[in-house]
């Protein structure tokens, strides 16, 4: 499965080079993606299909997607360890009469046969990098034992029994079929193909002294079927990974676009919204003084921020979820918000500092909330235990709001969609002059759901 010929020019038409290289070619994948292909717009199937067989750039191999093509070739490995002893148990039931003659060249066959489809599978599952020269010396190997299969069975069996005998190493070749054309490319399966119809009337003159050209097409239809089966499930997980990754490549776009407009919103956009509160009875040095503080604590913010994008060391840290509430009603003491958290007795382990994360946020964005819209400067924030996991409710008495308000950006994203990439929930409730209240619920260390941020 050599990945060196992909690199003989910059440029060329995916398709065809998949045809031509194999899987090896699907590295190439992910460049020259236009956004034809993940768009969602509908368009003519064979439109689309033409933009994923366009143009890619040979030359920029993805590391990760050249070890996951060698993979396809699990497929045809897979079979041959199924079908050959298969075949030999036919075989057994079809030379019972003559006492089983050959059966020692025909089990050795098969024995070969599967341990050398075993060795394989477990060269392509090992975890070293890839190996291209190695990969094809290993391929070469297995395309001389298949020659070499068919011409001893084909000399130690009697006439009655050569068909079933036949099958054994033939299954054996179908495979070997399979496996060049997946990961070398549709010429060199073909080229195995062709090299079959000698073989077979090679076959055929060991087995009975007499030479027959006609008997070299044997089976040749079979393998030709073969072929082009190969060929097919080759465009197919070619072409499906190039549209997967086309649309991966968009959704993870628009994921960012959204973390990026959460956090403009959930920062520099509260912030200047915190700016134009009044502060009654408040002078202007105070006002002033209030207003660097802001932007102190913003700028420090913003700042922790880049740095934990960045893998730095400017997050939150490790601190239990209680502190980081904590902190936060500090932060919006300072905005003259009134917080009282009240955290029951928690495990310093029951959240994922993921999780931790999410809920603190969410609860800054609720707490900003209120400080706008409530009409009070009084809060309650509790945290306890609840079906499985944490459950932190955010409770005011202000002003409220009635069912026809519809939710801006900060409840939806800002509180709904942060607490739904972690695996939890958000429920807003309230009523006009009875306040709010809102429920933050994240499940808790083997709650099962969204394990991903516990890696």
């Amino acid at each position: 499965m050599s990945s060196d010929r992909l690199g003989s020019h910059r440029r060329g038409n995916f398709l065809m080079a998949l045809l031509r290289g194999g899987a090896p070619v699907m590295a190439t994948a992910t460049s020259e993606l236009p956004d034809e292909i993940a768009d969602p717009t509908p368009i003519r199937p064979m439109r689309r299909i033409r933009h994923l067989a366009g143009t890619v750039d040979v030359a920029a191999r993805d590391t990760l997607l050249l070890r996951a093509a060698r993979y396809v070739a699990l497929a045809p490995l897979a079979y041959r360890v199924i079908a050959v002893p298969g075949a030999l148990i036919a075989f057994l039931g079809a030379g019972a009469a003559t006492g089983n003659v050959g059966l020692a060249p025909v089990a050795l066959v098969a024995l070969s046969s599967v341990l050398l489809s075993v060795f394989g599978a477990f060269w392509l599952l090992r975890p070293e990098p890839f190996d291209g020269r190695k990969a094809a010396l290993l391929l070469g190997v297995d395309v001389l034992f298949t020659g070499a299969a068919n011409l001893v069975v084909a000399a130690a069996v009697p006439s009655s029994v050569f068909g079933a005998a036949m099958q054994v190493p033939g299954k054996h070749l179908l495979g070997a079929v399979a496996l060049l054309t997946l990961a070398l490319g549709v010429l060199y399966g073909g080229a195995l193909v062709t090299a079959s119809v000698p073989l077979a009337a090679a076959m055929h003159w060991l087995n009975t002294g007499q030479f027959d050209p006609a008997s070299g097409f044997d089976g040749f239809g079979t393998l030709l079927g073969v072929l082009l089966t190969a060929t097919g499930a080759l465009v197919l997980v070619g072409l499906g990974t190039r549209l997967a990754l086309a649309y991966g490549i968009r959704h993870g776009r628009q994921a960012e676009r959204a973390v990026q407009h959460r956090m403009l919103h959930d920062t520099v956009l509260q912030s200047l919204e915190a700016m134009t509160l009044s502060r009654p009875g408040s002078s202007a040095e105070e006002e002033l003084a209030a207003l660097r503080r802001l932007a102190h604590a913003e700028v420090a913010q913003l700042r922790s921020r880049i740095e934990c994008d960045a893998g730095g060391s400017g997050t939150a840290g490790s601190r239990p979820l209680g502190e980081k509430l904590a902190a936060l009603a500090a932060e919006m003491a300072r905005d003259g918000l009134r917080a009282q958290v009240v955290v029951a007795e928690l495990d310093d382990e029951t959240l994922s500092e993921a999780r931790q994360l999410a809920v603190r946020d969410a609860v800054r964005e609720a707490l900003r909330n209120t400080m706008k819209h409530a009409g009070t400067d009084k809060v309650v924030v509790r945290v306890e235990e609840r079906s499985g996991g944490i459950a932190t409710v955010i409770r005011d008495h202000g002003t409220g709001f009635g069912p026809e308000a519809h939710p801006g950006f900060g409840i939806s994203e800002s509180i709904n969609a942060r607490l739904a990439e972690v695996g939890g929930t958000a429920t807003v409730e309230s009523t006009p002059g009875n306040g709010t209240r809102v429920t933050l619920w994240v499940p808790s260390y083997g709650a099962g759901s969204y394990q991903s941020d516990l890696q």
